[in-house]
C-alpha cells in the first residue's frame, strides 16, 4: 500500500515546473481571508454595542475569548498537522473559522456572542503553525524569507481590505449578513485548496524532478513526526522562552489596532464609520508594507551579515524603538490623518521584524515545527488578551471618572509606546539555541 508521503512519477520536462510558486498564492489567500474575517469583528463593534446594548468592558470579554480560544489551540492543531500533515488541517480550520464567522451575524445577545466568538477562535488556530509546516516541506531555506513576507504581507492586506469593506457592507446589508459575506470566501478557498494542494511535493502532479531538486537543495524533507515533544527542552530553551517573549509583546500592541482602533477614532476623535474604515486601512496598509520588505530582508541577510542572528537581532531592536518613537509622536497630533500616518509607520517598522521572526523561528523548532511554532506563536495569544482587556477595562474606568474624548482614551497609548521598548529588549536577548534532542535527520548546516 502506498504511503502518503511516498513519491508518485513526475511529468518530465527540460526545465524546472513551477509548482510552488502556485502555492504562494494558496498561502497567501489564506492568510488574507484569515485576517479579513479576524478583523472584520473590530470595525462591526460600534453596530454591535448599539443594537446589543454592551459596554466596552463587555466587548473586551467578547475579544479576548477569540483570543484565548486561539491561543489554548493553537499547539494541539499545529502538533496536529505534524501528525495528519496540513492538507487535511488547514481544510478543516478554514472551513470551521469560516462557519463560526457567518454565525457570527446570528448572535443576540452577550452570551451567544461570546460563544461563537470562542469557537471562531478555535477554527483560526493552528493556521500559521500549519502554514509555516507547508513552508518548511515545500521551499529551500534561501526562498522561505520572501515567501514567508509575501504570505504574511498578505494577511495584512485582508486587514487592510477589512475595515473599509467591513464598514461599507455594514452601511449597505447591516453587520449581521457581512459576516455572512466573509465567512463564504473561506469555504471556497478550503474547497479549492484540498483540491490543488499535496503535503509531501514529490506527490504533487504539478511538480517535475528538476523542481523537487530545487526544493530539497538544501534541506531534508521532514516526515510526520510522531516522537513526543522535548518539553523539558524546549521550556528552558533561551531562544524558544526569548521569542515567546517577543510575541506577547507584539501582540499585546498590534491588538489594539486590530480590536479597537476603530472604536478609539468614533469614541475619542469623533469621526464617522466609513472614515474610521479608511484610517484604519491606512494603518494597517503600513504593516503590509513593513512585511514585504522584512521578508526580502529576511533572504537578504544571511548573504550579507556572517552572523545573520545578530543581524535579526539588531533590525529587531531598531524597527521596535522606531515603531515606539512614531507611536509616541502621533497620538500627540490633533489632525487624524497625520495620526494614521505616523501610526502607519509604526506598524510598518514593528512589522518588518516579523518575517525575520518567522525565519529563526521556524529551525528554532527542530523537527517540531508545527507544534513549538505554535506555541510560540500562540503565545501571542497572552499579549492579545491583555491588551483587549486594558483598553476595554481602561475606557469605561476614564469614564466613570468623568473624562471623555481625548482625556478617557490617550492615556493609554504611553503603555503601548513601553511595551515597544520592551519588544526592543526582548530582541536584543534573543540567541539561537539548538533543542538538546534533535533528531539526527536534522540538517547539520548553519539553518539561517
Amino acid at each position: 500500500m502506498a504511503h502518503a508521503d511516498d513519491p508518485i512519477p513526475n511529468i518530465n520536462t527540460t526545465a524546472p515546473t513551477k509548482a510552488r510558486f502556485i502555492l504562494v498564492l494558496w498561502l497567501c489567500g489564506l492568510s488574507s481571508i484569515l485576517y479579513l474575517d479576524r478583523i472584520c469583528m473590530s470595525q462591526a463593534v460600534v453596530p454591535i454595542q448599539k443594537e446589543l446594548n454592551l459596554t466596552n468592558t463587555e466587548i473586551s470579554y467578547v475579544m479576548m475569548a477569540f483570543s484565548l480560544a486561539y491561543g489554548l489551540f493553537e499547539v494541539p492543531t499545529g502538533r496536529l498537522g505534524d501528525r495528519l500533515g496540513s492538507r487535511l488541517v488547514l481544510t478543516r480550520i478554514v472551513i470551521w473559522w469560516s462557519a463560526f464567522t457567518a454565525f457570527t451575524g446570528a448572535c443576540t445577545g452577550f452570551w451567544s456572542l461570546l460563544s461563537v466568538r470562542f469557537l471562531f477562535g478555535i477554527g483560526e488556530a493552528g493556521a500559521f503553525p500549519n502554514a509555516a509546516r507547508v513552508i518548511s516541506r515545500w521551499f529551500p531555506i534561501t526562498e522561505r524569507g520572501r515567501v514567508q513576507g509575501i504570505m504574511l504581507a498578505s494577511a495584512q492586506f485582508g486587514a487592510v481590505a477589512a475595515p473599509i469593506a467591513a464598514a461599507s457592507l455594514i452601511e449597505s446589508i447591516r453587520w449581521q449578513y457581512t459576516f455572512a459575506v466573509f465567512g463564504a470566501l473561506g469555504i471556497l478557498w478550503a474547497l479549492g485548496f484540498w483540491y490543488w494542494f499535496r503535503d509531501n511535493p514529490a506527490q504533487h502532479p504539478a511538480v517535475n524532478s528538476l523542481e523537487l531538486k530545487q526544493i530539497q537543495a538544501d534541506s531534508v524533507l521532514q516526515p510526520f513526526t510522531h516522537s513526543p515533544i522535548p518539553w523539558r527542552s524546549v521550556l528552558t530553551n533561551r531562544g524558544i522562552l526569548v521569542l515567546s517573549l517577543i510575541m506577547i509583546l507584539g501582540a499585546f500592541y498590534t491588538y489594539f489596532f486590530y480590536s479597537w482602533f476603530p472604536k478609539y477614532l468614533s469614541s475619542a476623535r469623533g469621526l464617522d464609520n466609513i472614515t474610521t474604515g479608511k484610517l484604519s486601512s491606512m494603518v494597517l496598509a503600513g504593516s503590509a508594507i513593513g512585511m514585504l520588505f522584512g521578508g526580502w530582508l529576511a533572504d537578504k541577510i544571511p548573504s550579507w551579515f556572517a552572523n545573520a542572528v545578530d543581524a535579526r537581532r539588531y533590525l529587531g531592536v531598531s524597527c521596535y524603538l522606531v515603531a515606539a518613537i512614531c507611536l509616541y509622536t502621533g497620538i500627540r497630533c490633533d489632525n487624524p490623518w497625520a495620526l494614521a500616518s505616523l501610526w502607519g509607520a509604526s506598524f510598518c517598522a514593528m512589522h518588518v521584524t516579523l518575517p525575520n521572526w518567522w525565519s529563526v523561528a521556524i529551525p528554532q523548532s527542530g523537527a517540531h515545527v508545527g507544534a513549538l511554532f505554535g506555541l510560540m506563536n500562540g503565545m501571542g495569544t497572552v499579549g492579545a488578551i491583555a491588551s483587549q482587556w486594558f483598553v476595554g477595562f481602561y475606557s469605561d474606568y476614564r469614564s466613570q471618572q468623568g473624562f471623555s474624548g481625548r482625556e478617557q482614551w490617550d492615556p493609554l497609548f504611553d503603555v503601548y509606546s513601553v511595551c515597544l521598548v520592551l519588544g526592543a529588549v526582548a530582541w536584543w536577548a534573543y540567541r539561537f539555541q539548538p533543542l538538546e534532542d534533535i533528531p539526527p535527520q536534522e540538517p547539520s548546516t548553519n539553518p539561517f
